[in-house]
């Protein structure tokens, strides 16, 4: 079978299927991307088909203070539905060079969805967040009547009569599980196929027997974290009992008592840890939770508060406000997430019941 997955430009929603792909083709299949250029190729492996530039979709042109629906205008308007538009003519071209029996969609990526209908091609939603499964806009009419009316207009100028294009009628693959996300509201067949996470033989040392806790903020938030980080710091370093491990992609803070790191192999480092401190990227906080591993989460933008909600609901973790949290406010969170050791191990179990990448990959191979 030939599967062809189409992606925006963005790490955290090409990190899942990059471990699907690798499944699939362990099983003999054929595998191709299809997203925008030149990012894609540096976050993926295999062949790539190009769709659009990915230099005007950078998620460093977002303005860095937009919060609610200042964000999510922001997102629609000048990221969803542009970046739509121009993927339509290199996805078009993918299907017709790579002739995929299934085509593999981001819910970012509504390019796939729009072309795999107009092509009749059974199509699968991956989800790599789950928030949109919770029907965030279910309340708010006025806003989800605003983003129905942004899709009818991508559908009608591309001839396609389809439902919402988050969400195919075929397959929705959840990367999480019931046991965080709670169940879907949406009438879509969604298969919760938990997270499907990066092996890892990175080590990480241990410097002494102290729990370590670790703080990072993920790979997009450069410009809004470096006060949260250094209250970070500052928390750590009244906190003698605990070793601080604080990920700063700058290299600008300084500090003698708390471990400083531009970078780190999480999977490893949380093997680690005894509670996480961190933004709730969805990654992130999968890959916390499948070591067992209670957070602490400071939401900044887009689906991060809904994440840091379905934490707190689970009782595996414990909520911050990103931009508020003295270095009290972080200790104390902390002590407070410590608490919650249990329910992070019943998410921990959850995800290894749920099957992750091999499941997602079993589940595309039914759709032929």
């Amino acid at each position: 079978m030939r599967f062809l997955l189409v992606v925006p430009p963005l790490a955290g929603h090409v990190a899942p299927l990059r471990r699907v792909a690798s499944v699939l083709s362990a099983r003999g299949h054929s595998v191709a991307w299809c997203g925008p250029e030149p990012a894609l190729s540096s976050l993926v492996a295999g062949p790539v088909f190009p769709a659009g530039d990915s230099g005007p979709f950078a998620v460093s042109l977002r303005p860095p203070g937009l919060r609610g629906f200042a964000a999510l205008k922001y997102l629609w308007e000048s990221y969803l539905v542009p970046l739509a538009d121009a993927m339509v003519p290199g996805v078009s071209s993918a299907v017709s060079a790579f002739e995929p029996d299934v085509v593999v969609v981001d819910q970012q990526a509504m390019a796939g969805a729009l072309v795999a209908a107009r092509c009749g091609l059974p199509w699968a939603t991956s989800a790599s967040t789950s928030t949109e499964l919770a029907d965030p806009l279910g309340s708010l009419p006025k806003i989800a009547g605003w983003v129905s009316e942004l899709q009818a207009g991508l559908r009608a100028r591309h001839g396609v009569l389809l439902g919402d294009l988050r969400f195919s009628p075929h397959l929705v693959l959840a990367f999480t599980t019931r046991a965080l996300a709670g169940e879907c509201r949406l009438a879509v067949p969604v298969s919760y196929v938990g997270p499907a996470l990066p092996s890892s033989s990175a080590e990480w040392s241990v410097v002494d027997d102290r729990p370590l806790v670790v703080v990072t903020l993920g790979t997009s938030n450069d410009s809004v974290g470096a006060r949260f980080l250094a209250e970070s710091v500052d928390a750590l370093a009244g906190m003698p009992g605990f070793r601080g491990l604080v990920v700063d992609p700058t290299g600008a803070l300084v500090s003698e008592s708390v471990r400083l790191a531009r970078r780190i192999p999480q999977v490893a480092a949380f093997a680690r840890a005894s509670v996480v401190v961190c933004h709730g990227g969805h990654n992130t906080v999968c890959e916390a939770l499948a070591a067992g591993v209670p957070l602490a989460v400071a939401p900044i933008r887009d689906d991060q508060s809904m994440l840091a909600q379905q934490v707190v609901t689970a009782s595996a973790g414990v909520r911050l406000r990103f931009d508020r949290a003295k270095a009290a406010d972080i200790r104390s969170a902390i002590e407070a997430a410590e608490e919650c050791r249990p329910g992070a191990e019943k998410i921990r179990e959850s995800f290894e019941a749920a099957g992750g990448a091999e499941e997602a990959a079993t589940r595309l191979e039914s759709l032929t």
